[in-house]
């Protein structure tokens, strides 16, 4: 065998000696193909809103599969219910406060994801992988913040959520129009509903493309379907089809789309050697009733710190390596994901602190693994709101948005929701996953020893519900003088390529 080519690839001053050879030497004289990754990641895909979590009314035999041949995580969490906060969390290894990602990031963000951070992406690049990223990005939409320039090859998508349009049904005046990218320019300044019809399609279409045109070396895939979030949209090969109505329509497509990705790595041969993480970036937005999908038996959804909203369904399939038809109930996290991947394929983690640990012996089921984390921490904003210890989550005293028991809207228009309130609050999570049995008086020293790790976090990322800045936070990424931007504006056209200021 030749030598394979080299080149230095510097972050943050670090210097990485980047291979093109797909092996890695798995012990004298054995070289081990290099894994695929694929992630799958769903937009407001409630708990319940899979086969294998409980879903009602439609049917996801590819999913239901994957999980027979695979393993499902009851207890997989993202680190903030709303969408740039995790997807930034998921890149990086890192809490979404730690990287200054908040909230969901708007065609007026003038902020993204910074380029001195490493995404995973930029970790498998150090093996010489082939990287795509398909469908919704939402960390910055100016080139700077773009999957190129995160470590991605190639990207096709929207840059932000799905909603951020003119048809907006109660915001509609605060957005532009929805672009359509590829690379890093707009290929289509003026998304219609006939296009989001066939946003799952294309996405699909384009995750094939790439695995097929990738198939003879390591690659990495990251598919950010737009859907489950509204307004939804589904192509006429699925409308109609299922008892759910337009919703359970629109995860049949998306089960459809899972099939052809896992149909592909099967035909090409490449089903034992390739990883697949289905899961989400929160639960349900349940404002949007019938549009909404359900979080099913856990607590309130999408934009609270309850299980309902950070809490997301999860399964993991590579046959042969992943045990079929197991489970596990061990508290991890998306930020798990990048350490995990760089262990695998024994690649160097960021030269920057992660929150993220190694959970491959939780993906291959060895006997007596237990998650690495001595607790896991919920923040809403910047704001503490929750930290799992094990079995036992603890609440701290905070607002939280609710529909209080009411029906959530019809049609693709939401209902408000109200205003409520939680003191400090302990919860069973293993008995008690809906959080309804408040056990703190009981369990005192738990709610101490729990107090004592979130002081230290607070110390670390700051709390500003008891004024506390944070002291390990890195700086969010932010347009400069002479970096190139869109102008996007309502009521007026889109740019198709940046330009200067």
């Amino acid at each position: 065998m030749s030598n394979p080519i080299r080149w230095a690839w510097m972050i943050g001053g670090l210097i990485f000696l980047v291979s093109t050879s797909p092996t890695i030497l798995a012990g004298p004289a054995t070289d081990v193909p290099l894994p695929n990754f694929v992630i799958i990641f769903m937009d407001d895909m409630g708990y319940a809103d899979i086969g294998p979590f409980g879903a009602e009314g439609y049917e996801t035999p590819n999913i239901d599969r994957m999980a027979r041949e695979g393993r499902i995580f009851t207890d997989f969490y993202v680190s903030q219910a709303v969408c740039s906060a995790s997807r930034a969390s998921l890149m990086t290894g890192c809490y979404n406060v730690r990287v200054g990602i908040f909230g969901a990031l708007g065609p007026g963000a003038q902020i993204g994801l910074n380029p001195t951070e490493v995404t995973l992406a930029e970790i498998v690049k150090q093996k010489g992988y082939a990287t795509s990223c398909i469908g919704k990005w939402h960390l910055g939409h100016h080139p700077k913040f773009l999957p190129l320039n995160h470590g991605f090859d190639e990207y096709f998508g929207l840059p932000y959520s799905n909603d951020m349009w003119p048809y907006h049904p109660t915001a509609g005046k605060s957005f532009p129009n929805l672009p359509l990218m590829e690379g890093g320019r707009v290929i289509d300044p003026e998304v219609t509903h006939e296009d989001q019809n066939m946003l799952t399609t294309w996405y699909t279409e384009h995750a094939v493309s790439f695995i097929k045109r990738n198939k003879d070396r390591p690659f990495f895939l990251y598919l950010a379907h737009s859907m489950v979030h509204v307004p939804l949209h589904v192509s006429d090969k699925f409308r109609g089809k299922t008892q759910r109505g337009l919703f359970g329509d629109v995860m049949m497509e998306v089960d459809w789309s899972v099939g052809q990705i896992l149909d592909t790595l099967r035909e090409l041969d490449l089903a034992s050697q390739t990883l697949v993480i289905f899961t989400s970036d929160n639960g349900p937005w349940l404002s949007y009733g019938d549009h909404a999908g359900s979080a099913k038996p856990l607590r309130e959804g999408k934009g609270t710190m309850f299980d309902g909203g950070c809490r997301v369904s999860c399964v993991m399939w590579q046959p042969g390596t992943v045990p079929a038809g197991t489970v596990c109930r061990e508290p991890v996290m998306t930020i798990d994901i990048l350490p995990t991947i760089a262990h695998r394929i024994n690649a160097q983690l960021p030269p920057h602190k992660i929150d993220g640990k190694n959970i491959w012996p939780l993906i291959v089921g060895e006997p007596g693994a237990k998650s690495p984390h001595e607790a896991l921490y919920f923040y809403w904003g910047d704001a503490l709101h929750a930290v799992r210890m094990g079995k036992w989550k603890l609440h701290f005293p905070h607002d939280y948005q609710t529909l209080g028991g009411r029906p959530g809207g019809k049609g693709g228009m939401p209902v408000p929701y109200e205003t409520a309130h939680i003191g400090l609050a302990l919860f069973d999570m293993e008995k008690d996953p809906g959080e309804t049995q408040d056990v703190a008086a009981e369990h005192p020293d738990i709610v101490a020893q729990i107090e004592k790790l979130a002081d230290a976090m607070r110390k670390e990322l700051g709390d500003s519900a008891r004024k506390m800045k944070p002291q390990a936070a890195r700086p969010v990424g932010r347009l400069e003088e002479g970096d190139p931007r869109f102008h996007w504006k309502p009521g007026q056209p889109l740019d198709v390529e940046a330009s200067y200021p």
